[in-house]
């Protein structure tokens, strides 16, 4: 990795194991040294890929939120281009250029208007404000039940285990109609799928199992339906309105989404209080609604566990930040780094629970941000002033160091967050 200044002829390089991973000699809840001298040059950075392929690095917020609402920007990895950010996933798009498959995977995600506008309002339904707090009561439940067999157990727990996977497992399995008695199947494969170093030919038989399982569910819809989602997807096939391939990409999507990356923001954020004593004995304290969401935010903010950056393509020249991305050019703007932005979030390496920080892009921008955001921010803030609450002397018990962290992961997180009390 070199320092020197970005320019549009060559690009500085984009190493991707110190993007990545080389978290040494800084809190480990922190972007990446690699990311922090990319943004020092600018807020649009000129960079050479791990291939040599050159792409724009949005480091900055204003510019991330633009890039992310424009339509001359494509989402599709098909279209020449759009940047690959490690070999396995050339592998994988040839492989499915190969088979006539226009998804990688992950439906409409990765699709462009109209098609991803159609495929994406026949479930946005399920995830309004109305229907999310309908599911707050049980979700509360559940958290309660849970820490109710932390605390009549032995000591320490390891909290991901305990509480911060089965939580949204339990939560997304009833909403999709879902048996969480299978959750070791789909959380094994997820974790497959979303593991940097796993090859292409891994990543597609985990990615093949989790379709053949929802297929399977889908077909035991269709036949018998319930009061879930997947059985809403299975009335739209009946229907014509929906292609049952399509269909089955859409309950992959959602099973993996719903529990993984919530899961690692229950592991982190309970982490990050962890080290700012202050900041959990506000949240621990207070019953105010409103401060509450604005925590929550924060956190989102501060870990933005969703790392290597959003992949991109100009589909015509635009001119931005004194730049001009030329068209068939790769965009990539890095949510982590976006919410660092010191111009828009002050002294943004400070945790403050108190800060309004619900502009932050954790859950990306544009038609393509999260669909499961308000579910994912009910979940949290569910979860951490009870879990605080309830174990008010919650404390590591391991070193800072001894925990292991998802570097190798597209979603960051930790694998284990031992606790005690």
């Amino acid at each position: 990795m070199t320092g020197a200044a970005a320019n549009t002829t060559s690009g500085t390089p984009l190493d991707t194991p110190e993007y990545n991973i080389d978290r040494s000699a800084r809190c480990p809840l922190d972007p990446a040294p690699a990311m922090r001298a990319r943004q020092a040059e600018g807020p649009l950075v000129r960079v050479r890929l791990w291939d040599g392929t050159l792409a724009w690095l949005v480091t900055g917020w204003e510019e991330h939120r633009a890039l992310m609402s424009d339509q001359r920007v494509s989402v599709d990895p098909f279209r020449p281009g759009a940047p690959k950010l490690s070999p396995g996933e050339v592998t994988a798009i040839d492989v499915l250029k190969k088979e006539g498959k226009r998804s990688t995977g992950t439906s409409f995600i990765l699709m462009d208007d109209p098609e991803h506008a159609r495929l994406r309002r026949m479930v946005t339904s399920a995830f309004t404000i109305k229907r999310v707090e309908a599911l707050r009561p049980p979700t509360q439940r559940i958290t309660d039940d849970l820490i109710d067999t932390m605390l009549a157990g032995p000591k320490p727990v390891d909290l991901v285990e305990a509480l911060a996977l089965p939580v949204p497992s339990l939560v997304i399995s009833n909403l999709l109609g879902v048996p969480y008695d299978d959750h070791e199947f789909f959380q094994a494969n997820s974790k497959s799928i979303i593991n940097r170093e796993t090859t292409a030919a891994e990543r597609a038989a985990a990615r093949g199992r989790l379709v053949d399982y929802l297929d399977g569910l889908l077909g035991e819809k269709l036949a018998q339906p319930r009061e879930d989602l997947l059985s809403g997807l299975a009335e739209r096939i009946k229907t014509g309105e929906l292609a049952r391939e399509d269909a089955t990409e859409m309950g992959v999507l959602m099973l993996f989404a719903g529990h993984e990356t919530t899961a690692n923001m229950i592991t982190l954020g309970t982490l990050a209080l962890l080290q700012h004593p202050d900041q959990l004995a506000l949240l621990r304290d207070t019953e105010d609604p409103k401060l509450i969401a604005s925590a929550v935010d924060e956190l989102l903010r501060y870990l933005t566990i969703t790392h290597g950056g959003q992949r991109r393509v100009a589909l015509a020249d635009i001119q931005i930040a004194g730049q001009v991305i030329r068209a068939g050019e790769g965009v990539i703007p890095v949510n982590e780094i976006a919410n660092r932005d010191p111009s828009v979030f002050p002294d943004p390496d400070r945790l403050d629970l108190r800060r309004d920080a619900r502009r932050h892009v954790a859950f990306g921008f544009g038609i393509h941000q999260c669909l499961g955001q308000p579910l994912a921010r009910m979940e949290l803030q569910v979860v951490y002033p009870t879990l605080l609450r309830r174990i008010p002397t919650l404390a590591l018990a391991a070193d800072l160091a001894e925990i292991p962290f998802k570097h190798d992961g597209f979603v960051y997180g930790a694998y284990r967050l031992p606790v005690t009390w």
